[in-house]
């Protein structure tokens, strides 16, 4: 037998597995010539292959088509008095598991693009040993960190985007919009070098029909870029606030603050309205009609508040912590993005992740769903000219942890 590893669609949720391989007898191959065997083998590889690619097409049209399980993500970042600048993020879907893996890709790690035809696009070597965490597909990381302290991710940007159009004839300059994150890892040491290596390639979608995204660039300097393609063409933004969440555009959201000019941290001082004294019921009335949805235009203006109130904390680690308690504000319960007893599948949270990257010190920091017990990865303890690429499930085991106190 001969192994066929491809992906099994289960609804839209895309689920490593291996399919068993085609039966040939000894018998049957006995009978015919050593030719037709070879030739035999070759369509069956051939049919596997473009399966393959058929079921990862699905998988990125269940995902990002689909707009009543509209993906959200909601990204912060705190600095520390140390001058540690920390960014952290979200990353919700509601309609199925997301099988998020972390993924280790050591320096010299070869790749190859996948376009609207199969995996025939830019082929690219990593330069720089990274991690990642995927989605999906272990090839399409969303969030990562670069062993020289570069971060990158990529938020869902749906009906605002635009990429320009798949050309066959520049499929060597062609990379998915998916990979992105992946090649520029590899790539760059820092935001300036991503913005001449986008220059360079052709950002692409998978599936014409699938959602775009948006882009968020880091570096331990705090200097942080987002990158949006709106009608074919690049646009860069230097994100001084370094809040992100998803459409409309970057530039709509920080003009979209101002109608919130009248949100201040703390309380609410009395008012005399005629004889009548008016005073706010409990702390923090100075928040008071902030929104508080899950629209992307809302959690923007949420996180920016919650964000620039934040107490600075002295260390990286203490910050940290402040953004996951942060992002605690930003889970999505399940059931709330559907109609009443519609929801597709049986997930605990629709926010599936959210992690935190320390670029200074170059860790990247993770919970989820199933265990909201903080991991991380020390890219400073990972020898990335000897350590083998591994993709490993984001969860060993899908239970939260409970700890049992003992009454004696």
């Amino acid at each position: 037998m001969l192994p066929f590893p491809f992906t099994v669609i289960e609804g839209s949720l895309a689920c490593p597995m291996p399919l068993a391989p085609p039966v040939i007898s000894a018998v049957c191959l006995s009978k015919i010539s050593f030719l037709e065997n070879i030739l035999f083998l070759s369509l069956v590889l051939s049919k596997m292959i473009l399966m393959r690619h058929f079921f990862i097409l699905f998988a990125i049209a269940g995902l990002l088509i689909n707009p009543s399980a509209a993906e959200a993500c909601t990204g912060i970042t705190l600095k520390s008095k140390d001058g540690t600048t920390i960014v952290a993020r979200t990353i919700e879907w509601g309609g199925s598991n997301l099988n998020s893996q972390y993924v280790v890709v050591p320096r010299g790690y070869t790749e190859r693009s996948y376009t609207p035809n199969g995996v025939d696009g830019m082929t690219f070597t990593a330069r720089y040993g990274y991690v990642g965490l995927a989605v999906e597909q272990k090839e399409f990381i969303a969030e990562g960190l670069n062993e020289v302290g570069l971060s990158a991710g990529l938020f869902y940007f749906p009906k605002y985007g635009e990429y320009e159009k798949y050309n066959a004839a520049v499929r060597d300059k062609s990379i998915s919009d998916l990979q992105l994150v992946s090649w520029l890892l590899g790539e760059c040491s820092n935001v300036e070098e991503v913005k001449e290596a986008v220059k360079k390639v052709h950002v692409i979608n998978i599936d014409p029909r699938a959602s775009t995204v948006h882009w968020r660039f880091a570096e331990p300097s705090g200097r942080q870029l987002v990158l949006e393609i709106i009608k074919g063409e690049l646009h860069f933004y230097e994100n001084t606030l370094g809040v992100l969440t998803n459409s409309p555009s970057f530039e709509w959201h920080l003009t979209n603050l101002n109608n919130y000019v009248n949100l201040f941290p703390g309380t609410a001082p009395n008012q005399q309205l005629g004889n009548i004294e008016l005073s706010s019921f409990g702390a923090g009335s100075g928040f008071l009609g902030i929104p508080g949805d899950v629209t992307p235009p809302s959690r923007f203006v949420r996180a920016a508040f919650y964000q620039a109130s934040a107490p600075q904390q002295e260390t990286a680690l203490e910050t940290v912590f402040q953004c996951f308690q942060i992002l605690n504000n930003f889970d999505i319960p399940v059931g709330i993005e559907f109609p009443l007893g519609q929801v597709p599948c049986d997930i605990p949270s629709a926010t599936q992740w959210t992690s935190v990257t320390d670029m200074r010190n170059h860790v990247i920091y993770y919970r989820t769903m199933y265990n909201s017990i903080i991991r991380n990865i020390d890219l400073r303890s990972i020898d990335f000219s000897t350590v083998r690429y591994r993709a490993v499930s984001m969860d060993g085991t899908k239970r939260q942890a409970v700890e049992t106190i003992k009454i004696e």
